[in-house]
């Protein structure tokens, strides 16, 4: 009878572990963003340092293409003038007076340059892991958990990106000749309202082009990401 009953009490506890292990929360991501450009000769060695992390576990590698250089000669084919913006609304806080290429982002909260060997790598081990409210995405809703929002609020980012490696061959310009490899590119920046604190849910929009989606809750206006999600 005894042995029974331990048996009983032996399954139900492996039962609540395995529904425990089917709703577990997701890893918390380190969001390395690289502002680069196909018109800049100093930035593939930074695209090439990105690639080299883009599948590292907990790690959410994303490449915005700025349009600044492309009075170089070359209009860079995944420039975005938004992508841009966005680069620039963090360099009050990083402590830079204007934007540069190539510049890596980590969290939002710490930058460098990503060029030299080894670079991005040791960003991403000083950085840690962007430390919010929970965030998930399933089932075509977006999920943030309560937690603390600073100054209030925070701002929902949708990202659309080309999960993978792509190679452009440049023709004009600074990288003349060159077919530039590029890791994660993103191709859209949307936001999707705020966050106040407060458990919220929010419709995810489908993808179209085989793109795959990451989201962001972020401070707002270039501040410190909180947490982030992507499929």
């Amino acid at each position: 009878m005894k042995k029974a009953t331990t048996g009983k009490v032996w399954l139900a506890a492996l039962a609540a572990l395995v529904a425990t292990a089917g709703t577990a929360a997701p890893q918390p991501l380190t969001v390395v963003e690289l502002f680069t450009s196909q018109g800049c000769s100093s930035c593939p060695p930074a695209n090439a340092n990105l690639i080299k992390v883009k599948d590292q576990p907990g790690v959410l590698a994303l490449s915005f293409n700025v349009t600044y250089w492309d009075y170089l000669g070359w209009k860079d084919t995944f420039g975005r003038q938004e992508f841009t913006q966005r680069q620039v609304n963090y360099e009050p806080s990083l402590g830079h007076d204007g934007p540069f290429t190539p510049q890596v982002v980590v969290n939002g909260r710490t930058d460098a340059v990503g060029a030299r060997p080894g670079e991005i790598q040791g960003l991403i081990a000083s950085s840690g892991q962007a430390a919010g409210p929970s965030l998930s995405l399933a089932g075509g809703k977006i999920s943030i958990g309560a937690g603390k929002a600073p100054s209030g609020r925070a701002d929902i980012w949708l990202v659309r990106y080309n999960k993978g490696v792509v190679e452009v061959p440049v023709a004009r310009g600074e990288n003349t000749g060159r077919t530039l490899p590029h890791a994660n590119v993103v191709h859209s920046l949307q936001k999707l309202g705020s966050w106040s604190g407060e458990a919220k849910t929010l419709p995810l929009p489908a993808a179209t082009g085989g793109l795959s989606t990451a989201v962001l809750v972020q401070t707002p206006g270039g501040g410190p990401i909180l947490a982030a999600a992507a499929d």
